[in-house]
């Protein structure tokens, strides 16, 4: 039987390295076994100023067709304040598409990347050419994060307020022509189910990002990463890799307050202690700002924190996750966020701690998969409880994880759903379900 012919639209693509391609690039190695042929459209790496990782090919197939399309110049469109590239790439992904939907009988289009407008393509492409398409929801579109109560001020000026009324207006004609929808996160479904009636018609599924053993192994042949933990006095170093947006300071409050409370009683072991944000933001190196350690200057405590505030390669976090001694996964007062840093983390095999909010995704997740010792709270409460449940952890990992202190964790759970092979299994399953059956 022929494979069906699948045609991946991600602006991002290796060697960018950016978080909203990983599905896709995960999945390629496992689709042909579920009998698809990815075909992937992406965005000439030259037009993006996004951070490189060449590693990042070695992880891709020899054989998988990849087709790169232009954009309009950085250089150009800066001047008028237009840097997003789903916008300055939109017309050569669409004239690129169109000739790959008709020269290779595409059957169905996948959007899986964060740049939304490109999500518009696929109503236009299903018009024209009668293809359906599905869309990854790894991000909201639309959110009324900063109009909540007490919530910080939006970043990006008059780029916010734009991007809030594009959003506004292209959600809703984007989704409703979709023949599907993947989620990483169930709220996100449930929110859309909220703003538009017609939606509960759409076949919708909930799937996590996921992780690759295939990554674990050539990490593990790639390079010692250049930052090293230093192993001096007994010195115990906690990680946190990845982007540290303004939806997590609530989380590292709770941490780093009840660090402070935890030195002032026990000052001998807490100096034992060492916090290492790194990657916290997607920007090159040079031209990241520091996010975590001015609240740790503010509880006091910044002489424990280390952080690097720039995007970290993808192989040199799995290298550093590995080696850490305990894997660090604070949560974000938006409770439908869904980190796809936990599956790797998972892999990683280390002491995991969650500072999670309660009934938050994040929260249910680790409940699942039984791997963290969580630190629960609310954002409207006294976090006295919580500093207490730190401090006996801080004891705990001090004390080298005394027999019975950490979870047993769920490997068939995780290796049943949050497997790349298992995630891709799953997105195909739902792909065969969405195609017209021959008779």
């Amino acid at each position: 039987m022929e494979p069906k012919r699948l045609l991946i639209v991600s602006p991002h693509f290796p060697p960018i390295n950016a978080p909203d391609m990983q599905r896709a690039r995960m999945s390629l190695s496992h689709y042909r076994a579920a009998g698809w042929e990815p075909i992937v459209l992406t965005v000439d790496e030259r037009e993006q100023e996004g951070v490189r990782e060449p590693e990042l090919l070695q992880s891709i197939p020899a054989d998988i067709e990849v087709n790169r399309a232009g954009a309009l110049p950085l250089r150009w469109t800066r001047r008028l304040g237009l840097t997003n590239l789903g916008l300055r790439a939109w017309l050569h992904l669409f004239f690129a598409g169109s000739r790959l939907i008709r020269r290779q009988k595409i059957d169905l289009v996948f959007f899986s990347n964060t740049q939304f407008v490109t999500f518009l393509l696929g109503r236009f492409w299903r018009c024209r050419f009668g293809v359906p398409y599905v869309i990854d929801v790894q991000d909201p579109w639309r959110t009324n994060y900063y109009e909540r109560p007490n919530s910080r001020r939006p970043p990006g000026g008059w780029k916010y307020q734009a991007a809030r009324v594009m959003a506004w207006l292209l959600e809703g004609r984007s989704f409703r022509r979709a023949a599907g929808v993947i989620s990483v996160s169930p709220q996100y479904l449930h929110d859309f189910q909220g703003r538009y009636s017609w939606f509960g018609r759409i076949p919708s599924i909930v799937l996590g990002f996921g992780a690759s053993r295939e990554d674990r192994e050539l990490a593990s042949r790639l390079p010692a990463p250049a930052y090293r933990f230093s192993r001096q006095k007994g010195e115990l170093h906690f990680l946190y890799t990845g982007a540290s947006g303004p939806i997590m300071p609530h989380a590292l409050t709770v941490l780093f307050d009840g660090l402070r409370l935890y030195r002032q009683q026990r000052p001998d072991r807490a100096a034992r202690l060492r916090f290492h944000f790194l990657g916290t933001s997607y920007v090159a190196p040079g031209r990241g700002k520091n996010s975590v350690l001015p609240l740790a200057e503010k509880y006091g405590v910044a002489d424990h924190v280390a952080e690097i505030p720039h995007r970290l390669g993808h192989f040199e976090s799995l290298r550093l996750q590995i080696e850490a001694d305990v894997l660090l996964l604070p949560g974000s007062s938006d409770l439908a966020y869904s980190p796809s840093k936990l599956y790797a983390y998972y892999l990683a095999g280390r002491p995991m701690l969650g500072l999670v909010f309660r009934h938050s995704v994040l929260e249910k997740l680790l409940d699942d998969l039984n791997c963290a010792i969580m630190v629960r709270f609310r954002e409207d409460e006294a976090k006295d409880a919580a500093h207490a449940a730190l401090g006996a952890f801080f004891d705990s990992a001090l004390d080298g994880f005394p027999p019975g202190s950490l979870p047993a964790r769920h490997d068939e759970f995780f290796n049943r759903h949050f497997l790349a092979e298992a995630v891709t299994r799953n997105q195909c399953d739902f792909f065969d379900g969405l195609l017209p059956r021959n008779e």
